[in-house]
This record gives structure tokens, C-alpha cells and sequence, in this order.
């Protein structure tokens, strides 16, 4: 009986290697392992290129082959015939199984051992499934298939009625949970500098994490803001866990690290770019203890609301500048102890009394901040004032500001310290503080 591509979409999730047949001219035949079959559309699929010599050699000498799929989820297994199309070395298809490639090499820890060469595009003559005994799917059933383009029309509808950034990235990242049923989710924004993204929103974890960085082109996160393909793991149990592998380098480093939510054996994984005019802006990302908790729908559904979400993030940033007013007058401090602060300028780094607090351009503004006030006694601020202090060497045409100043309000909260941010209008910034700033610059490291 044969069987439709688009019904045996387990098969293609890369969980049980498929398995490659060829002859060659003289009908000797040749077997090998491959590491992707890629689902193109209903006629067509695309075969990673790592084979053995001798496998194609034998697609260039007769032009087909036959493949071997098998269903993570129930082990049925299915048999096609393909027929050889063309090699691709670029072009969505490439792209896509190259981001999947290189999530799937870093899960099992071989590097740059799995690149890919081509992505080698056949058309299926024929699709027949193996007989065998009755298979059932383990595990929990994931959330309802319903239709995931009108609940991502629903999230994006929710988050282009929003005038605030922040709004904006709560009703993203609250649509994943309430909508889609993810009960795991965060979303980070891509630093300025392009070497790694900083973690502004969580649900579903103990800890908030707002601050925490992965490294671009580590675990799933990390390849999709590098690649700007989504990349989706079906089934981890196999692999090493595909988060951010934060590196310490020396011991004053790993004083400076935030632990990144996440849970202690994922089995599913999906990360989303948020892409706005060609360019990564973050990545929205969700994860499951289950296996096969997310479909090619949810990816399609989570590239949708990143799309919107990085374009009404860009557009904000924008109002801002234009519709900024001046600083409210300030209020009188509020009494209390004293409060350590200490700065790093090698990296930027603050610590509170001894505890590390932020680092980077956060922590170089956070520390403008409390110098001003020191000073002077000013606690109130305005972005455009901000924007044009040249030490704080923000980029003259994108500096994120709004998205910055979330991030660190967001880490004074979730540290409960003795400093906060508040916004008393537009385009405005209050220091509110529990006690008096003692500030110190310690040597270059």
C-alpha cells in the first residue's frame, strides 16, 4: 500500500538513523547510514550529503537509490524509492538541514565532524510501508493539533497591540505558555556585539535566569540566532543536553555567569529566530520532558510570532527616540545603609556587595547611572540623554536601549536588590535606591 510523505512525518525527525541503498553499474550493491532525510514536499525529499564514496558514485553511476525511514515514535519503518534530482549547496532546503545538522552534532558532541556538504534533492517514485507488528507511541500526548497559524495570528495580533516593549515581550512569551500550551519557554535578544544573546523573559522555571547568555552557534539557541533556520529535537535522549554551555575561562570569569533556565533532561527542543529585515534579533525558545512535543507547526507558528515580535520590538525602539520627553523632577532618596558596588571596566561587570549583579553595556549604564547620582543627586534620567553620553559608547544608529534597560530592571528584580528601575513616563528613567551607592572601580583584570 503506498503511503503519503506528509503522514509519516516522525520518520523524518532524525531520531533512528535511515539507512541509504545503491547499486552500481554492475548491480553490486551498497548500504550506508545517513544523518538527515530532509521532508521537502509531498514529492520530494532531500538526503544529507556525508556518504561514503562508493554510495555516490553510485547515485552519480545510476541515478537512484533506495531509503530506509523509521517513525522515533512507534518504529515503523517505510521503504522509498528516489529517484536523484540535483545537488544543493545553498537555498532555503540547504540551509534549513545544515542548521538541523549542526544541532544534531552538538547534541552528541562531534563538532564539525557532521558538516554539510550538500543537501542531495531526490524525487520519491514510490513510498511503501514495511509490514510489522501493531507500534505504539510512548510517552504524552502533546498539546491538541490545532490549527497553530490562527493561535500565532493570535499571539502576533496580541503583541502589535502593544506600545511598550516590554508588553511586547511578555505577550510573546505569555503566548507560548496560555495559547500553544508550551510550559516552557524564554525568549533572549541578541547582543550588539553578535557573539551572544542575553535572556530577557522566562515561564515555567525556578528561576528567572534574566541576564543569562548563550554563545552564538552553541546548543539550539545558539544555532538558530547563528543560522537564522529554527531548529527543532525530537528526541534528546540519546544526545547531550542542547543548551548553552557557558564556558568559564579562568575563575574570575565564572563569577560573572548567570545560570540559564532550563530543564534538567529536555527530551524536545525548539528554537525560533526572530528575524526582522534579514537580521537576527533574538530567538524565542521552548523545551519539553517529553519526546515529539513540538510539530513542524509549532516551528512554522513560532517563526511567525518571532517574526512579529522582532519587527514590533524595532519599530518601538524607534518611537522612542522620537516621542522621549524630559526628566520628571527628582524625588528625595530614600534612606538606608550603605550599598558596595563594584565595577569591572575590563568587562563591564558590577557586583553588589560582593554578588555578581550584570555585566556588559547593562552594567557599564547601570554604573553611569549611579556616578551621576553620586555626584550630583539626580535620579532621574532620560533615554535620548543616555543615548548621546559618550561613554557609555552605545551605536549611534541601533543600540537597543529599550530592550537593555528591560533587561537590567528585569535582574534588579529578580535579584531583589536595593536598586531599581523605574519609569515615571516615556522615554524616562528613575533610580530608586534603598540606601547610599558606595562605588568602587577595581583594577583591570
Amino acid at each position: 500500500m503506498k503511503v503519503s510523505l506528509a503522514s509519516i512525518r516522525d520518520c523524518f525527525e532524525g531520531v533512528i538513523p535511515s539507512i541509504i541503498a545503491t547499486l552500481d553499474a554492475a548491480g553490486q550493491p551498497n548500504v550506508s547510514y545517513l544523518s538527515q532525510v530532509y521532508l521537502v514536499d509531498d514529492e520530494h525529499v532531500a538526503l544529507s550529503n556525508q556518504f561514503f564514496s562508493k554510495t555516490a558514485a553510485n547515485v552519480a553511476a545510476t541515478g537512484r537509490a533506495h531509503v530506509l525511514v523509521v517513525s522515533g515514535r512507534t518504529g515503523e519503518q517505510f521503504a522509498l524509492d528516489v529517484e536523484h534530482r540535483a545537488s544543493l549547496t545553498e537555498g532555503a532546503v540547504f540551509a534549513k538541514m545544515s542548521a538541523q545538522l549542526t544541532a544534531i552534532s552538538s547534541q552528541h558532541g562531534v563538532g564539525e565532524a557532521m558538516v554539510l556538504r550538500s543537501a542531495e534533492l531526490y524525487r520519491v517514485s514510490e513510498c511503501q510501508a514495511i509490514p510489522g507488528p501493531p507500534m505504539l507511541a510512548d510517552g504524552a500526548a502533546p498539546p491538541a493539533a490545532q490549527d497553530r497559524l490562527a493561535l500565532a495570528a493570535k499571539v502576533a495580533a496580541a503583541i502589535a497591540a502593544q506600545s511598550d516593549a516590554e508588553a511586547m515581550i511578555d505577550a510573546a512569551i505569555d503566548g507560548l505558555t496560555s495559547a500553544f500550551g508550551f510550559a516552557n519557554a524564554m525568549l533572549l535578544m541578541l547582543d550588539d556585539d553578535g557573539g551572544r544573546l542575553a535572556t530577557l523573559a522566562s515561564r515555567g522555571y525556578a528561576q528567572g535566569g534574566a541576564g543569562a547568555e548563550v554563545t552564538l552557534g552553541e546548543g539550539a539557541i545558539g544555532i538558530a540566532a547563528a543560522s537564522g533556520q529554527a531548529v527543532r529535537l525530537s528526541d534528546m535522549s540519546r544526545g547531550q543536553r542542547m543548551v548553552a554551555a557557558v564556558r568559564a575561562t579562568s575563575t574570575l570569569d565564572a563569577e560573572r555567569l548567570i545560570a540559564l533556565p532550563g530543564l534538567n533532561q529536555p527530551q524536545s527542543q525548539l528554537a525560533a529566530p526572530m528575524v526582522s529585515r534579514g537580521k537576527v534579533q533574538g530567538v524565542l525558545f521552548a523545551e519539553s520532558a517529553e519526546r515529539f512535543w513540538f510539530g513542524p507547526e509549532d516551528e512554522e507558528a513560532m517563526m511567525l510570532i518571532g517574526g512579529q515580535l522582532a519587527a514590533s520590538l524595532r519599530l518601538a525602539e524607534l518611537e522612542a527616540r522620537e516621542s522621549e520627553t524630559a526628566a520628571a523632577k527628582s524625588a528625595p532618596a530614600v534612606g538606608g545603609g550603605e550599598i558596595r558596588i563594584r565595577y569591572f571596566a575590563h568587562d563591564d561587570s558590577l557586583f553588589l556587595d560582593d554578588a555578581y549583579l550584570i555585566k556588559g553595556v547593562p552594567g557599564r549604564l547601570l554604573f553611569h547611572l549611579l556616578t551621576v547620582f553620586a555626584q550630583t543627586g539626580r535620579r532621574d534620567f532620560t533615554n535620548r540623554e543616555i543615548r548621546l553620553e559618550a561613554s557609555l559608547r552605545l551605536p549611534g544608529l541601533k543600540d537597543n536601549l529599550e530592550t537593555r534597560l528591560i533587561l537590567l530592571r528585569r535582574r534588579l528584580e529578580e535579584k531583589a536588590a536595593p536598586i531599581r528601575l523605574a519609569r515615571p513616563g516615556r522615554g524616562q528613567i528613575r533610580l530608586e535606591l534603598d540606601g547610599v551607592p558606595r562605588l568602587e572601580t577595581a583594577p583591570s583584570a
